[in-house]
């Protein structure tokens, strides 16, 4: 069996570690091991390569993907995604592992059943908005990220007696906002997933000011589109100075936690087995309660990720 991997959307931290962990075992196992660069764009365009040690030597630490990622309009197309197969059968490819997200699944599941490939998907994005599972790949890394700027902005607010607006990542997911909030002592949290009652955090904060706390930190998720308005909001409500920090795509970056290359090599372990002991599959791997699973690809599409209820309870503790 030749099995290729290849990194889909949006990067993550963790992707290397994946990538060193499949060649190794790949190898181990007596595969061929394949790296497709530049994800579905590359696939279309083959630049696929037989993938050697010294490829995957020293990346472990490293973030980003040193096989490139991307995102494609081109593969909605069928002549390009027939070119895409055309270019892995030349090469003798059966098998796929991909690291992305549901995005990135809905093209393969169409890939898969228009031509004779298999593959496995690795929930990986910083955003852990997949369903039907609780951990993505690269999650532990982003939280971490946030938790080091948060807890370096709240030492400047309270030596400046300063509020900040914090606006992190997640598109429609308020999971890193969530967490990060929890985990960092802020005050305020705004996320798409509950309905922020600024009437009750008015009453509790202002009566906390009078009482002498002197500065403010609010988490909030990108999604909600509130963060100019928060800052707005605080500095009328409460007389603070307020600074807004969008942290951006520093979220995406840095090196991969121990967690994180954990949980790499035992994703792409159970990918590999996987993808040996089934003739034809299309399924996406997950992890829940310490135990890790396979889905059908149209169950992770066509439902949506929630946020655990005991993270929300936890946010309503801030109100």
């Amino acid at each position: 069996m030749s099995i290729a991997i290849m990194c889909s959307g949006g990067d993550a931290p963790g992707m290397n570690p994946a990538v060193k962990k499949f060649v190794d075992y790949a190898y181990e196992k007596g595969l061929q091991p394949y790296l497709i660069y530049d994800g579905l764009e590359g696939l279309i365009d083959g630049r696929i390569k037989k993938a050697s040690y010294k490829d995957v030597a020293g990346i472990m630490h490293l973030g980003g993907t040193i096989i490139r990622t991307s995102r494609s309009k081109r593969f909605y197309e069928y002549a390009y995604r027939e070119q895409a197969y055309q270019n892995l059968k030349k090469e003798g490819i059966d098998s796929l592992i991909v690291l992305g997200g549901d995005g990135s699944f809905r093209a393969l599941d169409i890939f898969h059943k228009e031509f004779d490939i298999r593959f496995v998907g690795i929930p990986t994005t910083i955003d852990n908005d997949i369903y039907g599972t609780q951990y993505c790949l690269g999650v532990d890394t982003a939280l971490n990220v946030i938790r080091d700027a948060l807890d370096k902005i709240k030492d400047t607010a309270s030596a400046f007696s300063r509020a900040f607006v914090v606006e992190t990542m997640g598109r429609e997911c308020g999971y890193l906002a969530a967490v990060s909030a929890l985990t960092s002592g802020a005050e305020i949290c705004l996320i798409p997933e509950m309905e922020f009652d600024k009437k009750s955090a008015e009453k509790r904060l202002q009566k906390e000011i009078v009482a002498g706390r002197r500065y403010l930190l609010a988490v909030v998720a990108e999604g909600v589109e509130k963060t100019e308005a928060t800052k707005e909001w605080i500095e009328k409500s409460f007389g603070l100075e307020t600074r807004v920090s969008v942290l951006g795509h520093i979220q995406r970056g840095g090196n991969p936690t121990v967690y994180d290359r954990l949980m790499a090599f035992e994703f792409i372990l159970k990918s590999v087995d996987y993808l040996q002991d089934n003739a034809k599959t299309n399924k996406v791997i997950v992890y829940n309660a310490g135990r890790f699973d396979f889905l059908d690809i149209e169950t992770v599409v066509q439902n949506r990720y929630t946020i655990s209820p005991h993270i929300l309870s936890g946010l309503k503790h801030l109100d």
